[in-house]
């Protein structure tokens, strides 16, 4: 996702693949299925361009993280949940 957030245009899975190569070797069936399941639960969208899948991700990292905050706090007392924004707050000002 760090891959994708970070170029402006649309990444094949062997762009992808390159970009991550820099920090460690693998291999193309690796990357192509975790981005196969990403584009599948609604992560990332893709469009066919020639033979090749195109990928962008779906949201922004901030989206993405206020939507796994939000489900996190929904599991939680409401005392809880304000209590945890409080802190949030307190500690981002």
């Amino acid at each position: 996702m760090e891959v994708l957030w970070a170029n402006p245009t649309a990444m094949s899975v062997r762009d992808v693949q390159a970009a991550l190569g820099r920090d460690r070797e693998l291999a193309y069936t690796t990357v192509m299925t975790v981005m196969d399941r990403l584009a599948k639960k609604g992560q990332l969208q893709r469009e066919l361009n020639g033979r090749a899948w195109q990928y962008r991700p779906t949201y922004s990292w901030a989206h993405l993280a206020s939507i796994e905050i939000i489900a996190l706090l929904e599991t939680g007392p409401v005392e809880q949940r304000r209590a945890v924004l409080d802190d949030v707050r307190a500690r981002v000002e």
